[in-house]
């Protein structure tokens, strides 16, 4: 299988490849000495440019757009790092390996390459820097501008005894923080209130999420409407409803037990009374007749 990253530099365009190609050319001249290392004290990475703990990045589709990490070594022996990235194919390095001196920080040159296809919103990636038999994770944040589309549906509503289980689609190109209200109606009235609250979910353009409801006090026996609404910033409010029948299976088992005995019962003594003469109900009498008696 094709290495993504690499991939992903072969597919940038000539200008976007050699600035690449330079910064990570340059890389060994940008070497800044810091200072010895306290006891203990182990190798970092971080955003190449200050002011955020993550990289940020915001651009239109077909963009290259570039940035960096910044690996410290405060050792005293050279450190090789490897780099890769996670979540996206969009980001690429021009090397995958680099080999910092001691007590030396380098920045590592990326470049992120954003699709001419891609759709406006938010996106988010990783890169993993890899060292001593640890990682460090540096967190990439990618806005693709142009017009924004907040829009959310719930789906596959059902009742499972005493939860209620949905999912959650977001059908828009903008991360959203979606809030949930609940109501549940039976052949009586009203069963279930409950008003709309904040999900502690987070859900990105294209995604979908199944989630569970607690009820741990629906009816013995009733037939229901579960009703769900969702919202989020921006988007439609959307709803879905599903049945439910509640039976108390152990009674109802008991009573069409009991009707069964009962008619069993009713069958068994109509079998024991006689059986009407062949004549019908008047039949002896008629037999004696025949026989020459008189009544």
């Amino acid at each position: 299988m094709a290495d993504p990253a690499r991939t992903a530099v072969r597919g940038l365009t000539v200008p976007a490849r050699a600035r690449l190609a330079a910064a990570a050319g340059a890389l060994l001249p940008v070497l800044w000495a810091v200072a010895p290392a306290a006891a203990g004290q182990d190798w970092t990475a971080a955003p190449a440019t200050g002011g955020r703990p993550y990289v940020y990045l915001e651009g239109p589709p077909g963009t290259v757009m570039e940035d960096g990490v910044s690996v410290t070594n405060p050792g005293a022996e050279p450190l090789t790092v490897r780099l890769r990235a996670a979540g996206t194919a969009w980001l690429a390095f021009a090397e995958d390996r680099v080999t910092v001196p001691a007590r030396t920080r380098a920045d590592v040159p990326f470049a992120v390459t954003v699709p001419a296809s891609a759709s406006p919103g938010d996106r988010s990636a990783r890169v993993v820097a890899s060292a001593g038999g640890r990682d460090a994770v540096v967190r990439v944040h990618v806005r693709v501008t142009g017009p924004e589309l907040a829009a959310l549906t719930v789906e596959d509503v059902r009742v499972d005894g005493r939860v209620i289980r949905y999912t959650l689609v977001n059908r828009g190109n903008t991360v959203l923080a979606p809030r949930l209200a609940v109501r549940a109606d039976g052949l009586t009235g009203a069963l279930l209130r409950r008003p709309a609250r904040a999900l502690p979910v987070e859900l990105g353009p294209g995604r979908s999420l199944e989630l569970a409801e607690p009820w741990p006090d629906p009816p013995a026996l009733d037939s229901v409407d579960v009703t769900l609404r969702v919202t989020a910033p921006g988007a439609a409010p959307a709803e879905a409803t599903a049945s439910a029948r509640y039976v108390p299976w152990a009674a109802a088992t008991g009573t069409l037990l009991a009707l069964g005995a009962a008619a069993g019962g009713i069958a068994l003594r109509r079998g024991r009374r006689p059986p009407p003469g062949p004549e019908g109900p008047e039949g002896p009498e008629r037999t004696l007749a025949q026989a020459g008696a008189r009544p």
